[in-house]
């Protein structure tokens, strides 16, 4: 491996190229969860505007079903604590695990009684759209929608509604 006895050159790096992030992951603020219903919120990671994705964690503190929803485009998570598992499948996604879903699929996601509390690393391209159990469109979400929610929590709680500005790229 080379070593770099220096750090690169702002000048090196490309003109217009988007600020990182680098944050907690898991705040020690509660106020940065945002409440989506009963006992589940979700952690702003990075909400992508130009290309239309949306990272986060989701936290649920109750068992029960969470939402049915689709995705037009892929979706990727990764279990840090608890587990959960959809209706349709039978494999329960445990701590640790990996889970890629497919655009397409419609899937009920379920917290069981056994789990005090589950959080989850998502990534989400595109929207959630949320079904009914005929398969009817109900709702949709999308990083525009989460952004405004955030927004909306974030001056209800006291951080003000820049504080969502950290996170969008």
């Amino acid at each position: 491996m080379t070593e770099f006895p220096e750090p690169v050159p702002p000048e090196r790096q490309p003109e217009g190229m988007a600020s990182d992030i680098v944050i907690k992951a898991q705040p020690d603020d509660e106020r940065v969860w945002v409440p989506m219903d009963e006992n589940v919120w979700f952690r702003p990671l990075c909400l992508h505007t130009v290309e239309g994705y949306w990272t986060s964690l989701l936290r649920v503190r109750a068992s029960g079903v969470v939402s049915c929803h689709r995705h037009p485009a892929p979706v990727h998570g990764y279990v840090i604590k608890g587990s959960w598992r959809y209706l349709e499948h039978d494999w329960i996604a445990t701590e640790g695990s990996y889970v890629f879903e497919p655009p397409g699929e419609t899937h009920t996601l379920v917290v069981d009684e056994d789990v005090d509390e589950m959080i989850t690393w998502f990534l989400v391209n595109g929207a959630m759209l949320y079904m009914d159990r005929d398969g009817n469109l109900t709702g949709f979400s999308d990083v525009f929608q989460r952004i405004e929610m955030c927004r909306e929590h974030y001056i209800k709680v006291g951080l003000g509604a820049d504080f969502v500005n950290q996170f969008i790229r």
